[in-house]
């Protein structure tokens, strides 16, 4: 019967593959269908059901069949509404479409039963009545083991298999119980081979109950991570889990949006190849909320620097020049630097990109002439206060390796950025200090190196940023403790002490209306005197910038602010006679310098006291010289000398010399 040609009316299936020894029921309302069914049930209730290739071909022709389907019997036909029926078949044969005998009204084709077969040097294996009883005891048990993992599974399925003994009937009844999609079921339909299918089957039982494994272990580490309360987290994790399940991804995924940024993303190779390379990591690390999590903030913050963005500069000389002097007055030297550069760059596509540092006393600009300076090019303004910072990592940023891993400042200023050319202020470079964490300043040598820094590399990054088109400005109290090497990096630009003069000119053109604004008040409600602002320059303030000045001015607003509020007046105005009510008493007093030295004073009248010592210690030394030697009546001729020589010993009286020669006369003659 094996090699007979049958002749049955088929039913063309879209999307399903019945096996032998499978029961399962499908829906049918193409026309043809339902007459296959009907004639089949008026004979012997014999079908051959085969799957076309194309689910979505409405009237499948020989070629948009397979070749090989199933002979079934039909068991139970149930009528639905909409000229639909659902029939109930069970699987009994593999056969071979042989060709079509008739189209209308149904498919009326001839089959050709195909026999289960093993390769030569299997033959003997099967003909042993051990061996199969071997293979089917081992692939009970292994259902068995799969069948209490699932508990989908009919516990009449667990009966049925206990009681096959023939290997083909248990290898298509596990087959047929098992989750597969219509395209692998059709390969197990087409399979001939025994032994074969034996393989297949047991391995998908193997690869079923791994999956079964990890959804269990999966489901219970979402249970222990997360609250009774996080709902919301619990429903995402077990769709996740069904998409794993499934093998399908309905949704987009966080790894997928990454994906599609990478592509959007203007970089190099080496950046996307990184990036590729670390959300391959993160599709893996899914399971693991803390490794995945640390992936995800690396790709985020890849994904947010600005590789190859930049902003448009502004090259027009004399609204910068315009802008500048707007801004700050005075400071020709560096004004006159940035017009340089920026002449430079207008003429040539591409120029060096200086590094400046402007060095100078505390108030006079400098932070501010680089926002200015900013502002003048079109360019982003970053500020990094380098004031205090003594760890390497600060610049360079720590490794992924270590917990709380983060951006050095140079490249954390340039996301900030979103461009790779801004305008970036390294504030107070002079106060970096070193020790035992690392060497700043050599991290900030290749910073400010303009021959390096286009391959600058963030520990944390892990790949090179181009530094060359970033406009690095400097600040620095003083160049002492700078060191040579980084100092060499830099074009020095001093900033000097403003004068009375340039106080006056800032504080009437910036200072005051700056204070004005910033506490509420116009013009017409407080104007202050030139006069007054000389005043508070000179003895109210003492420094080389402005920062003092702007501070009295601040004050003389809120005194003044509370005055109008309080008192109703319209108008104030502060002069050089009213200044001390706004801000006290003078701290500052100039005194004119005196006529005579006052040290040369203080000399003349230490000499004049100490004239009558002198002489008393002249005239002992005398006549003890005298008296020692036995010439004490030679005394009255060196005193008579001595007279004569008054001057030298600061005598002007000749009795003060007599009177004190008497007493040490006196005393030698006593002795």
């Amino acid at each position: 019967m094996e090699n007979e040609l049958m002749s049955l009316p088929m039913v063309a299936l879209r999307g399903l593959a019945v096996l032998p020894e499978q029961v399962t029921h499908f829906d049918v309302s193409r026309e043809k269908s339902v007459q296959a069914i009907t004639q089949a049930m008026k004979k012997d209730q014999k079908v051959f059901l085969v799957m076309q290739k194309e689910v979505e071909v409405e009237e499948p022709k020989e070629s948009d069949l397979y070749r090989i389907g199933c002979i079934a019997t039909v068991k139970q036909i149930v009528k639905l509404p909409g000229n639909m029926k659902r029939v109930l078949v069970s699987g009994e044969q593999r056969a071979g479409l042989s060709w079509i005998e008739s189209e209308e009204p149904y498919f009326q084709v001839a089959v050709k039963i195909l026999p289960d077969f093993c390769k030569p040097e299997d033959r003997e294996l099967l003909e042993n009545p051990i061996n199969e009883e071997g293979m089917v005891r081992g692939l009970r048990e292994l259902f068995r083991d799969y069948m209490s993992k699932n508990p989908k599974l009919a516990k009449e399925l667990a009966m049925m298999i206990e009681e096959i003994k023939s290997l083909r009937v248990m290898v298509d009844t596990i087959a047929a119980n098992l989750p597969m999609d219509y395209e692998d079921t059709q390969k197990v339909l087409e399979e001939q081979d025994i032994l074969q299918r034996y393989e297949d089957i047991s391995l998908r039982v193997v690869n079923e109950m791994r999956v079964l494994s990890v959804k269990e272990e999966l489901q219970k580490k979402v249970k222990e991570r997360v609250d009774k309360n996080q709902r919301e987290y619990i429903l995402r994790e077990e769709m996740k889990l069904i998409r794993e399940e499934l093998g399908e991804d309905t949704l987009q995924t966080d790894a997928e949006e990454f994906e599609q940024a990478v592509k959007d993303l203007d970089a190099s190779c080496e950046v996307k190849e990184k990036l590729a390379k670390e959300i391959k990591r993160f599709k893996s690390q899914m399971a693991s909320p803390a490794e995945s999590g640390v992936v995800r903030t690396y790709i985020e913050t890849m994904l947010e620097m600005p590789w190859n963005k930049k902003c448009e500069e502004n090259l027009d000389i004399k609204a910068a020049k315009e802008k500048l002097d707007e801004e700050h007055y005075g400071l020709e030297k560096v004004k006159d630097r940035i017009l340089e550069f920026l002449a430079v760059r207008i003429l040539t596509s591409k120029g060096q990109t200086p590094i400046l540092c402007l060095a100078g006393p505390p108030g006079t600009g400098k932070t501010s002439i680089a926002r200015s300076l900013a502002e003048a090019l079109g360019r982003p303004y970053v500020r990094i206060s380098l004031g205090g910072v003594r760890d390497e990592a600060e610049i360079r940023g720590h490794r992924k390796t270590y917990v709380g891993a983060m951006p050095g400042r140079i490249a954390t200023a340039l996301r900030n950025a979103k461009v790779k050319n801004p305008l970036m202020l390294l504030d107070e470079i002079d106060k970096v200090s070193n020790d035992y964490k690392g060497d700043t300043f050599s991290a900030l040598l290749e910073v400010l190196d303009s021959e390096q820094n286009d391959k600058f590399r963030d520990h944390y990054l892990e790949v090179p940023i181009d530094l060359s088109e970033v406009l690095f400005v400097t600040t620095a109290n003083t160049l002492q403790t700078i060191p040579r090497p980084l100092l060499d990096r830099m074009e020095v630009i001093e900033i000097n002490s403003y004068t009375e003069n340039e106080k006056i000119h800032i504080a009437q053109r910036h200072l005051i209306p700056k204070q004005l604004k910033s506490h509420g008040l116009s013009e017409e409600q407080l104007s202050i005197s030139k006069k007054a602002l000389q005043k508070i320059a000179t003895v109210y303030t003492r420094e080389a910038g402005v920062r003092q000045l702007e501070r009295k001015i601040g004050g003389i607003c809120r005194k003044s602010a509370r005055e109008i509020l309080e008192d109703n007046k319209k108008c104030i105005k502060v002069t050089e006679r009213n200044l001390e009510h706004y801000l006290g008493k003078e701290i500052y007093q100039f005194q004119k310098a005196n006529e005579q030295d006052k040290l040369q004073q203080a000399s003349q009248a230490h000499a004049a006291l100490l004239k009558p010592f002198r002489l008393e210690q002249r005239v002992q030394h005398i006549c003890k010289k005298a008296y020692r030697a036995g010439k004490a009546n030679k005394i009255k001729p060196i005193h008579d000398k001595l007279l004569e020589r008054n001057a030298d010993v600061g005598v002007s009286d000749p009795q003060d010399f007599n009177s004190h020669l008497s007493k040490v006369r006196a005393k030698m003659y006593s002795q």
